[in-house]
């Protein structure tokens, strides 16, 4: 028998969700298929796609990502409806829908989208158990990132770190 490489499996980020991490407590953080049509496919190969609003909801004990928008092409036929905003079915075994949906139904938790990713040649949703932040939290974190910034220039001038 031939000896098959193992590929590395390359995975390159589509879009992802800046206001995420700055919003929220990412707890834990999953990944999904997504069943897309074809005029989805080519609109996110040219990276006309936003998840920066989206989140995901339980319904009829599937996981659904809401508000996510693809536009469609210019070139595409015009004899079709193209729905932009609809809702798209996340590809997800049954345990792990039922442990989401319990999880989601504490208070003060909810389901994002983190990101959007190839993997070989699927597209795959990044997505994260979060809990909202408050605006003391929200200042306390740029504290924390601006000391790190002024620690790092500061180690910088004294030639400690290169």
């Amino acid at each position: 028998m031939l000896n098959k490489k193992k590929k590395n499996l390359k995975l390159s980020t589509i879009c992802t969700n800046k206001k995420s991490y700055y919003n929220y407590f990412i707890e834990e953080t999953f990944q999904s298929g997504l069943v897309l049509q074809g005029w989805e496919i080519k609109s996110i190969r040219l990276g006309k796609i936003n998840i920066s609003e989206s989140y995901i909801n339980n319904h009829l004990n599937e996981m659904y990502l809401y508000n996510s928008i693809i536009q469609p092409l210019s070139t595409a036929s015009n004899h079709l409806f193209y729905d932009s905003v609809r809702k798209r079915k996340l590809l997800l075994h049954k345990d792990e829908i039922n442990y989401l949906s319990t999880k989601k139904n504490k208070v003060g938790y909810t389901l994002i989208a983190l990101s959007l990713l190839w993997k070989k040649s699927w597209c795959k949703l990044n997505f994260g158990l979060a809990k909202g932040k408050n605006k003391i939290d929200k200042r306390e974190d740029d504290r924390q990132n601006t000391w790190k910034k002024e620690k790092l220039r500061i180690l910088k001038k004294t030639k400690i770190i290169y």
